[in-house]
């Protein structure tokens, strides 16, 4: 079957929750409801603005505080942390499809893995025992070797490198997370009673690996459906994908000007698409992690934007800034910004703007954009906005006056 390149865009911000149509829940449930649909939220420690796992799940529910995602894992046991698309909040329902990579730390292919394993090892045993006897503990509650100095990340302290084998094998889970510190508790005091544990097979896994890819994305390249969860090698997903093709529910698709490029598609959302209409244009400030956005190819073949996080470069080469953050107005990436929160002074600075070189509608997008930066600034607990640098230069004082205007 054969779409327009606009039609994939549709479908795609259709599943991922951000072109206005999706009604959620309000509070935990909606939280809830949008991490089991994404398949994954990414967690990442970058806090120059609020955390990407929060400013994600805020672009989709605007009632979202901190607090939800807290308690939906710590208390409601709605979700688990475990390695996704990379370290992720993930829903408990898909708890056991991730126990083959569990039991893959058993055996580790990873030359790093393999060093760890077989240096510190024998501190799994001891570590394990403490948890049992005493609880949920953090790294911070094993004590430093004497005379030992802290390393890298790369060169962590023996204790916390065992906390972190036995998480990875699956028995040792997060049962919260404390000012961003994640505390450790045995899996079978974690995972709610009635959670399945059955082992799947390489089938059940490659199938779910699709249908929880495609389901997020909505139309999507073979490779994009494997970067989507890292759960499986690339003939279990390869297979998966052709088992599904053969059954009928995963249909091939060909997109404009892309046709020598194969894609796929669940084929109830190919069903349901055509009726995709942009009811308004909403805009959101993605976060670099934001699932929409973190396959940078896919990224670029899609809306025409290119995109780098250049926070891991050093100063000088940066293009744009240091925690960039793209524009999605409607159904188009139409510029950047690099924002950082000055908790002290209550500032939202927005160190740098710049549109596409393309974009003429600032006069249309300004004055929603200014309500979105009120918005974004408030969430990082912000009572006023600063605007250092725009890109063209005549952008400043237009933009400046509509956050003024705007401001509440």
């Amino acid at each position: 079957m054969k779409i327009s390149l606009q039609r994939a865009r549709r479908i795609a911000l259709n599943s991922q929750l951000l072109d206005g149509r999706t009604r959620l829940p309000s509070g935990k449930e909606g939280v809830a409801q949008i991490i089991e649909r994404l398949g994954y939220i990414q967690i990442d420690t970058i806090a120059v603005i609020q955390r990407a796992h929060h400013h994600t799940l805020w672009n989709r529910r605007p009632d979202y505080t901190p607090d939800m995602l807290h308690d939906l894992q710590a208390k409601d046991r709605r979700l688990f942390e475990y390695w996704g698309h990379a370290a992720s909040y993930l829903p408990i329902s898909d708890y056991r499809y991730y126990l083959p990579r569990m039991r893959g730390f058993d055996e580790p292919h990873n030359k790093w893995e393999k060093q760890r394993l077989e240096k510190f090892g024998h501190l799994m045993k001891p570590v394990l025992k403490r948890i049992r006897e005493e609880g949920p503990l953090s790294s911070k509650d094993f004590a430093q070797p004497p005379g030992k100095k802290r390393g890298t990340w790369w060169d962590w302290r023996p204790m916390k490198v065992a906390l972190e084998l036995l998480f990875w094998r699956g028995e040792l889970m997060i049962t919260e997370r404390r000012n961003f510190v994640r505390f450790y508790d045995l899996s079978e005091r974690v995972l709610p009673v009635g959670t399945n544990r059955e082992m799947p097979d390489s089938d059940e896994l490659g199938q779910f690996l699709v249908r929880r890819a495609l389901a997020a994305y909505g139309v999507a390249r073979e490779g994009e459906i494997r970067k989507h969860l890292h759960g499986a090698g690339k003939e279990v997903v390869a297979k998966a994908l052709h088992d599904l093709i053969d059954s009928g529910e995963v249909i091939c698709v060909k997109i404009d000007k892309q046709s020598d490029v194969d894609f796929y598609a669940l084929l109830k959302t190919i069903e349901t698409s055509a009726k995709l209409r942009m009811k308004s244009s909403p805009v959101f400030l993605l976060s670099p992690f934001d699932n929409l956005i973190i396959q940078r190819e896919r990224t670029k073949w899609l809306f025409d934007f290119d995109y780098v996080l250049e926070c891991y470069l050093p100063a000088p080469k940066r293009k744009h800034g240091y925690f960039v953050l793209p524009i999605l107005w409607g159904e188009e990436l139409v510029g950047r910004l690099d924002p950082k929160a000055e908790r002290k002074t209550g500032t939202l600075i927005i160190r740098n703007l710049e549109m596409e070189k393309a974009f003429n509608q600032h006069e249309s997008l300004f004055p929603l954009l200014a309500e979105r930066l009120w918005e974004l600034a408030h969430f990082n607990q912000c009572e006023q906005i600063t605007i250092e640098r725009t890109s063209p230069k005549k952008f400043k004082p237009s933009l400046e006056h509509h956050i003024k205007k705007s401001a509440r």
